[in-house]
């Protein structure tokens, strides 16, 4: 099976990279990177100036010259004047932002069965060719080991092209989790625990483990993450299609309602208020979970709504699609809802409720999804949006005059960098931060196909969408990797960012926790009988 795969690696490359050479392709595919650049175009310049753009940040924005050197932005000014040895971007009538920050991502993912198709390398470059400069992938225990797991991404890691951050998911307790999840925040960098209330049998745990999580979390400086579905009634919903007949791709979005989602959100969000601890909830896909997350913001709670653009602009319609291989590579959990719940998504993010975009980006090719051809229970979950998320969102929610340009940069870039306590170094314009930078061209057009991308996967859920807004330059640690549409990265040259706990969600924890104690009126002093 493994060599079956590694062939499809290959084929599906060529896809992907069509301009590049065979020796890239075969690069691609994950065979001789490491020192050599493997065929791409060593990214360039040390020193960059980029010149009249509207530099824009979540808080500001100006007509201004930003000078780069070393990977630093040092100067963000008007008229900047350099020497010979810099290289000049004109940005004239384009914005000038900060990289993309993708909170949720699954590269290299072992999962049902299979793996991911897009590995650290492919879907790093595919990010860059989209805009996002960074990415926080979630690190999935070995065998329930959390070390075992961090280590295992360390390896699958080391072919990154661009810098990224680890989420660390949570599968069972014991002493032994509870140790390694302090070792992870204070020797690896690592500040947010993923706990799923879905996939019964595999990463579903209890509310009593959740109870222990989120205790332990709270202890750490770390923020907790769910998953929020029901996984007992998705288990019951999944045996009651198969005994109706409905075994298509149309039975997963039928077997997991948003009733379930909401749900679980709900009761996350309680218990994560009975602990008295922040909590970050995951692609929230429907207005039954979007409800639970405003209304314990609207209650004092700090409750952090995560949307990722697959909610935000699709809907459900395609899993009723007669061609399976359509259907199937719309699959993903929670699934993509019925019309209805992206606009109400979409308003979310304009309020606030939602305050940041990711994608749950966990490709899987023709070949993966077939193998649920008939039981969708068996369908690899997941879909693409690593390279397309900057421009779904600029022209969902830019275009149509939803959000502003600042509020723009703060749901793809600076809101991850703050809860993820990693601003002003990433997520901003400003001198000293990381130049991370992209110029995105407002009245530019292009459509997305799967024949055009970079990422591994034969098929693109956003097919043959056209978007006003392109981004025209990237450039990711100093180096400008993506301009005239064409990719210079280099395998290994990502680094891994480490995240410190006690992120601005955590200020005031411990007088809330104080007044609680001072609320209780107990234990209360009785005298006993002396009867």
């Amino acid at each position: 099976m493994a060599s079956i795969f590694h062939l499809s690696f290959l084929t599906l490359v060529l896809i992907a990279f069509p301009s590049i050479s065979a020796s890239n392709q075969f690069c691609d595919a994950g065979i001789g990177y490491g020192e050599s650049t493997c065929g791409f175009s060593t990214p360039s310049q040390s020193k960059i100036l980029i010149k009249g753009g509207t530099v824009v940040n979540a808080h500001h924005l100006e007509v201004a010259d930003v000078y780069v050197e070393d990977g630093i932005i040092v100067t963000v000014k008007p008229d900047i004047h350099v020497g010979d040895d810099v290289s000049v971007l004109d940005a004239t009538g384009k914005f000038v932002m900060p990289g993309g920050i993708d909170p949720h991502v699954h590269l290299a993912m072992e999962f049902m069965g299979t793996e991911s198709i897009d590995n650290f390398f492919s879907g790093q470059a595919a990010a860059l060719a989209g805009g996002t400069t960074m990415h926080i992938d979630f690190v999935i225990p070995v065998n329930g080991s959390l070390i075992a797991g961090f280590e295992a991404y360390e390896k699958k890691s080391r072919n990154s092209c661009m810098d990224y951050g680890f989420h660390m998911a949570v599968t069972k307790w014991d002493e032994i989790v509870s140790k390694e999840m302090e070792i992870l925040v204070q020797e690896k960098g690592i500040n947010s625990f993923k706990f799923f209330l879905a996939y019964k049998g595999s990463f579903m745990i209890s509310d009593e483990l959740l109870l222990q999580g989120f205790k332990k979390c709270k202890s750490l400086g770390a923020l907790p993450m769910v998953h929020a579905e029901n996984g007992d009634a998705v288990d019951e919903g999944q045996k009651r299609m198969i005994e109706l007949g409905i075994t298509g791709p149309e039975g997963h979005a039928l077997s997991r309602p948003p009733v379930l989602e909401g749900e679980a959100t709900a009761r996350a969000i309680r218990l994560a208020s009975f602990i008295n601890t922040p909590l970050y909830v995951v692609h929230v896909m429907s207005i039954d979970a979007m409800e639970e997350v405003a209304k314990a913001q609207k209650s004092g709670q700090r409750v952090i709504g995560e949307a990722v653009v697959s909610g935000l602009v699709l809907d459900d319609s395609w899993l009723w699609n007669p061609d399976f291989s359509i259907a199937a590579k719309f699959v993903m959990s929670p699934p993509i809802r019925a019309s209805g719940h992206d606009k109400a998504l979409q308003a979310a993010l304009s309020r606030g409720v939602l305050q940041l975009v990711g994608t749950d980006h966990c490709t899987f090719n023709s070949t993966q999804k077939a193998f649920g051809i008939d039981d969708f229970r068996k369908i690899p979950n997941g879909v693409n949006g690593i390279e397309e998320r900057m421009h779904l969102v600029w022209d969902t929610m830019v275009e149509s005059g939803q959000i502003s340009v600042t509020d723009y940069v703060r749901v793809t870039s600076t809101e991850s960098a703050r809860i993820f306590n990693i601003y002003p170094k990433k997520g901003a314009i400003l001198a000293g931060s990381d130049a991370d930078i992209i110029i995105l061209n407002p009245n530019a057009s292009f459509e997305i196909s799967a024949k055009s991308h970079h990422s591994r996967t034969d098929t693109n859920v956003y097919e043959g969408k056209r978007v006003k807004g392109k981004v025209e330059v990237t450039i990711a640690g100093g180096r400008i990797v993506w301009q005239n549409d064409e990719l210079k990265v280099v395998p290994g040259s990502g680094k891994y960012t480490e995240m410190p706990p006690f992120g601005y969600l955590f200020d005031g924890i411990d007088k809330a926790d104080a007044n609680y104690l001072s609320s209780l009126r107990a234990p209360v002093k009785r005298f006993k009988s002396t009867a």
